[in-house]
């Protein structure tokens, strides 16, 4: 594994962003682009947008977010059909991987890929984040900051509590008497 891998307890993060106008024209010109590059469900759903290339766009992003976020980029045998960009039952958008993506991930302990996608009038963004076991491992032992200061201060209030019990039986404290 390289050093760009997601692994020794990191998150592995992967943004893209692809042009719509760039994409409408490699649609236009390469009609086989859509199959070498996109799968028959992304091509069905991507075809019934009244804006294609816009889904293209953003599926092509999210391809390329995905391999930057399990640090590989297209190398080590991963292609761009090895993973496809589908939706759950509430139409969130989630990367599915295939192939050399799948064992490539399997190998980096990668647990989840979640994905995001985004498109304005001009350019489509997505972003990826390879979760790793040691990733969430990490973060479970990490301290809270307020959690501790808390539990610092509950100490404090214990210790001060108990100081206070042990004083009131007068022992080891001067007399202060009014009036005398």
């Amino acid at each position: 594994m390289n050093g760009n891998d997601a692994v020794d307890g990191q998150v592995g993060l992967g943004v893209d962003i692809v042009e719509i106008a760039r994409m409408r024209r490699i649609l236009e010109r390469t009609p086989r682009f859509r199959e070498r590059v996109f799968s028959a469900d992304e091509r069905a759903y991507c075809d019934a947008t009244a804006n294609p290339e816009t889904h293209y766009a953003t599926r092509f992003a999210a391809k390329e977010a995905v391999v930057k976020a399990l640090g590989t980029g297209f190398s080590r045998g991963i292609g761009v059909r090895d993973i496809e960009v589908r939706r759950n039952a509430k139409g969130r958008p989630v990367a599915v991987l295939h192939g050399r993506a799948k064992e490539v991930a399997r190998e980096l302990g990668v647990r989840e890929l979640p994905i995001s996608l985004s498109f304005t009038h001009a350019e489509a963004v997505a972003c990826a984040m390879a979760i790793t076991e040691d990733s969430v491992r990490a973060a479970e032992k990490r301290v809270d900051p307020m959690e501790e200061l808390s539990k610092r201060f509950k100490e404090a209030r214990a210790l001060l509590d108990e100081m206070d019990a042990n004083d009131q039986g007068g022992a080891g404290r001067p007399e202060v008497g009014v009036g005398a």
